[in-house]
């Protein structure tokens, strides 16, 4: 994670992981869409497949990203970040301590994919400069 100098972002989205939890979801964004509890997998993804902007950013970005959903992440990182978390997140991994780079709240009020992709590239610019 995060090797040859590449910044390494962790998305946690506020779902189950778990194929039945996958349905129950992509179903969810489709009947009731506004009472969806993650944003974050509402920009990212449609009711069953990755959206196609976000995918092809994802995949010519210069970061290293790991996507998980909250369950996978509590079991793997409780003991870096605490308790307190509010899902989505996306955290920044830099020498083994994790920073937000965009908080639930954030992640909220973005509503599409430029959104999400124009806040990244903004906190990148901003840190750089």
């Amino acid at each position: 994670m995060g090797g040859n100098g590449r910044k390494c972002l962790i998305f946690v989205y506020n779902a189950k992981s778990g194929l039945g939890n996958s349905l129950l979801d992509g179903a969810h964004k489709i009947l009731d869409p506004k009472s969806y509890s993650c944003s974050l997998c509402s920009i990212t993804h449609g009711a069953f497949l990755e959206n196609k902007r976000w995918k092809e950013f994802r995949e010519h970005s210069d970061f290293d990203m790991e996507f998980l959903y909250k369950d996978q992440f509590i079991i793997k990182y409780r003991d870096k970040v605490g308790e307190g978390v509010k899902f989505p997140v996306i955290f920044e991994v830099d020498n083994g301590g994790f920073h937000v780079v965009l908080s639930s709240k954030s992640i909220d009020v973005l509503g599409n994919q430029e959104s999400l992709i124009g806040a990244i590239q903004e906190y990148y610019s901003a840190e750089s400069g």
